[in-house]
């Protein structure tokens, strides 16, 4: 997969792509309006050029709370993110299937796993599912994304967080052509495990 032509479709607004990232986007928002007084530490893994969180940072009235790694393996797309992140936003280029890239910035308020889901496999989905209660403090919200073709996984996805102390805020209409989940981590975290790999990407996506 060309990840640097796959971004360049976020610049088309007529695209399922981009469409897709107004709406993370708009999720992101929700998420940084009732987090609770004090920092927000965010987590953003495979975060591309940053574009789900940056884009509401440059307007967000609590965008200066914000304590943010974003971890990239692409070294040109983290470059790209590292260009336009604020001085509160860590970019981080790695592999961010490992836990190791998350030492002592969890758990979080807000976690993002977007464009993941749509190129592991569903075990390894599951096993990110378990994991982000390492990366989660209570009350936190995970966004996620996650394509509708079938077999459409979505409805799994989400009995899959729920089996793990996730309860459903807001999941996107079957009629968008793309999934976006949004969950809050309602159980209580979980000790961060060093040296495990959570997923790994499958060529040509699933």
């Amino acid at each position: 997969m060309d990840w640097r032509a796959w971004h360049q479709r976020y610049d088309d607004p007529g695209s399922e792509l981009a469409r897709r990232l107004l709406t993370v986007q708009a999720q992101v928002r929700d998420a940084l309006d009732r987090a609770p007084a004090g920092p927000i530490p965010v987590i953003s893994l495979c975060a591309g050029q940053g574009r789900d969180l940056l884009g509401v940072l440059r307007d967000h009235p609590r965008a200066a709370d914000v304590r943010a790694r974003l971890v990239e393996l692409d070294p040109e797309l983290a470059a790209t993110a590292r260009e336009q992140a604020p001085e509160n936003v860590e970019v981080v280029t790695g592999d961010a299937s490992l836990t190791d890239q998350y030492d002592g910035f969890v758990p979080a308020e807000l976690l993002l796993l977007t464009g993941i889901f749509g190129n592991i496999t569903n075990t390894d989905i599951q096993r990110t599912i378990a994991g982000a209660r390492m990366f989660c403090r209570t009350g936190a919200t995970v966004i996620w994304t996650r394509h509708r073709e079938e077999p459409d996984l979505v409805p799994s996805i989400c009995d899959w967080f729920g089996r793990v102390g996730f309860e459903d805020v807001w999941v996107s209409d079957k009629e968008a052509g793309f999934g976006v989940g949004v969950h809050r981590f309602t159980g209580v975290p979980e000790p961060l495990v060093k040296g495990e790999r959570l997923f790994s990407f499958v060529p040509g996506g699933v």
